[in-house]
């Protein structure tokens, strides 16, 4: 099933989108911190807390990060000022 897309008027990502992405992206990159750990200790047991102490605290940075763009307007498109 397809869903459609809604951008909603002023452009910005929902808190929901913004969380969403925050996560998907933080499990990857924990992902590799838990295998770059495991590579250089050899100890799953550390490996999969420092990678669990890695998506914890950088999902809650990215998502104030992510909010706090949203107020910022480089680079976005400017919208005109009137429509025909």
């Amino acid at each position: 099933m397809i869903e459609s897309v809604h951008w909603s008027s002023t452009g910005v990502d929902s808190q929901a989108r913004s969380i969403a992405k925050a996560v998907s992206y933080r499990l990857l990159g924990s992902g590799v911190t838990g295998l770059i750990f495991f590579i250089l200790t050899g100890k799953g047991t550390l490996s999969l807390g420092a990678g669990a102490l890695d998506m914890g605290l950088k999902i809650g940075a990215y998502f104030v990060h992510e909010r706090i763009w949203n107020h910022i307007s480089y680079g976005r498109a400017k919208s005109p000022e009137y429509e025909i």
